[in-house]
């Protein structure tokens, strides 16, 4: 039978306060027609205190990135660590550095998988601040290091732990709280502080690098003991998570940050729609009882495609190829005159976090679809060339300078792509195609496959260029094809729509192509698809409770 929500007109609708939907006077006291666009202030102080608090989980992790490339080049910490000698000098073996450098990404792994039962247990504000203490903790055990190597391994592994988390509650905070209009943006800006994180710490390693006693490598390693700390104190004064409120009961409070973060009064109608598809959508999910066992982020309305959907755009995120530039920028730009491979990274670092601005732009005004493909087949582009000039005629040791001109230009273009596209634009993704219920398992699942891929790539890059050289490079240039195509044939069009609409598109099974154009049925009170579920979410046949807003307004509701 089906166990669709009695539909009742809209006029007469109540809210989760108890009131009615906003009235036709309402709509014109406020200026606004409910369920169309308003004119949104972007620029006030809550929008920019939640901007600069929270996306410092991404300078948290961009900044310990970057730090170790420039590490394992220092005199001080090669003496210190190093297992090998060659040509008369300290040097890591593939084994010793891999890692050094990639027990952090193991961390980061275990960590974000973890984030998710402490997430919906504590909050996500508690959560956070949490994960930032154990990335200090890791931290302190680097900086107190002093002739074992693996002890700075072990601290790298435990700051993974909160590196790893913070990459999913800091975009699931933005996606729970940022108004509609910009959520995109907002997310992506957790790119952008990964960015300046890394940039950040090559530029610290750079002026440090002569140091010939250990400052060389603690100095860096302390002033990253500072952004974690900043962000634990300063999220305490944001506002919870209105998801996470609601779904815990602090529906008054939901009501107020929804207004806060908009700007309108709490009886503004914008306000009123947004917590009324928050409880419909809650009220459905809760129909089969309040536990939710771990297995529905599979079994649930269409979750199995999202979470498969999630991982794979996360994967192919690392799979892209960008750190692959960052580990040949050297050799490339040493064929140039650039020897002093400090310089290079910054030059690759800053190109990477100048572009990402561009990318909050974009993300809200071409979409996510539209910019993903593009991205995709530019960096197709881009690898082809490279990968081409540097086997065939820099590793070759043919036109050696013009070889490397020509691919540190191809190397640039592609890092300009990458800023704009696929860098900042998956996490907005990630953090918008799950519903409340399962939001924190799912995406906690997704990142781990970023991260997987990121130790891997880490860990054998050193041992595949030493094989196959700059062919590598047509390994990523096949992987950006195939993002973009399956970015064509499976992710729905999330621009300007809330979380609630998209979790509709997804269970109603709209076509990725045509999602553009797809209008919220009015005859479903709007904006959800209310089918109740049983308990395992396992009792819900998509296709049958669609009917209960007609098949034919599935069609309908997608402008052509």
């Amino acid at each position: 039978m089906n166990k669709l929500n009695g539909l009742v007109p809209r006029s007469k609708r109540k809210d989760a306060t108890g009131t009615t939907s906003p009235s036709s006077s309402e709509a014109e006291k406020y200026g606004h027609d409910d369920g169309q666009p308003f004119h949104l202030r972007i620029f006030r102080l809550r929008i920019i205190a939640m901007v600069l608090i929270v996306s410092l989980g991404g300078l948290i992790f961009g900044y310990d990135t970057g730090q170790i490339s420039g590490f394992v080049a220092m005199n001080n910490f090669l003496n210190t660590f190093a297992d090998e000698q060659m040509n008369g000098k300290p040097a890591f073996s593939n084994s010793r550095e891999g890692t050094i450098v990639g027990l952090l990404s193991i961390g980061t792994l275990m960590g974000a998988i973890g984030a998710a039962p402490v997430a919906d247990r504590l909050g996500r504000k508690l959560a956070i601040v949490v994960m930032d203490v154990i990335f200090c903790v890791g931290v302190i055990v680097q900086i107190a290091t002093t002739t074992e190597w693996y002890q700075i391994a072990i601290g790298r592994w435990v700051a993974g732990l909160g590196v790893g988390a913070l990459s999913v509650l800091t975009p699931m905070y933005q996606a729970e709280t940022a108004p509609k209009q910009i959520r995109g943006a907002l997310i992506c800006c957790y790119q952008l502080f990964i960015t300046f994180g890394i940039f950040l710490a090559y530029c610290i390693n750079y002026g440090t690098e002569n140091m010939t006693s250990r400052a060389s490598w603690r100095i860096p390693m302390g002033i990253g003991f500072i952004f974690p700390v900043i962000m634990a104190v300063g999220i305490m004064f944001l506002r919870e998570s209105t998801r996470w409120d609601y779904r815990n009961g602090h529906i008054e409070r939901a009501l107020t940050t929804i207004s806060k973060s908009y700007g309108v009064p709490e009886d503004h109608p914008e306000v009123r729609r947004e917590l009324r598809e928050i409880k419909e959508k809650f009220e459905a999910e809760s129909a089969g009882g309040r536990k939710h066992p771990w297995y529905e982020v599979v079994t649930g309305p269409r979750m199995a495609y999202r979470t498969l959907l999630g991982m794979t755009l996360q994967a192919l995120q690392q799979l892209t190829g960008a750190n692959f530039f960052f580990y040949y920028g050297t050799s490339i730009f040493e064929s140039v005159g650039i020897n002093n491979s400090f310089v290079t990274s910054m030059i690759l670092g800053g190109v990477n976090f100048g572009s990402t601005f561009f990318g909050l732009y974009v993300v809200e005004n071409f979409g996510r679809r539209k910019s993903l493909i593009a991205g995709g087949f530019w960096m197709f582009m881009c690898f082809m060339v490279f990968a081409s000039v540097g086997h065939f005629l820099l590793n070759a040791g043919k036109e050696a300078k013009t070889a490397g001109t020509v691919m540190i230009v191809f190397a640039c273009l592609f890092i300009v792509g990458y800023a704009i596209t696929w860098g900042p634009i998956i996490w907005a993704l990630v953090g918008e195609i799950y519903p409340s219920r399962y939001r924190a398992k799912a995406m906690g699942i997704a990142t781990s496959a970023n991260w997987t891929f990121n130790f891997l790539i880490s860990f054998f890059t050193p041992y595949i260029t030493s094989s196959i050289d700059y062919r590598y490079g047509y390994v990523f240039a096949a992987c950006n094809f195939a993002g973009a195509l399956v970015v064509y044939f499976f992710v729905a069009e999330s621009q300007g729509r809330t979380l609630e609409e998209i979790d509709t598109m997804y269970v109603l099974e709209i076509k990725p192509w045509k999602s553009s154009g797809w209008k919220p049925p009015r005859d479903m009170g709007g904006l959800t698809d209310e089918a109740y579920l049983t308990p395992g979410a396992r009792g819900i046949d998509k296709r049958d409770e669609a009917q209960g807003v007609g098949a034919e307004t599935r069609e309908d509701s997608v402008v052509h």
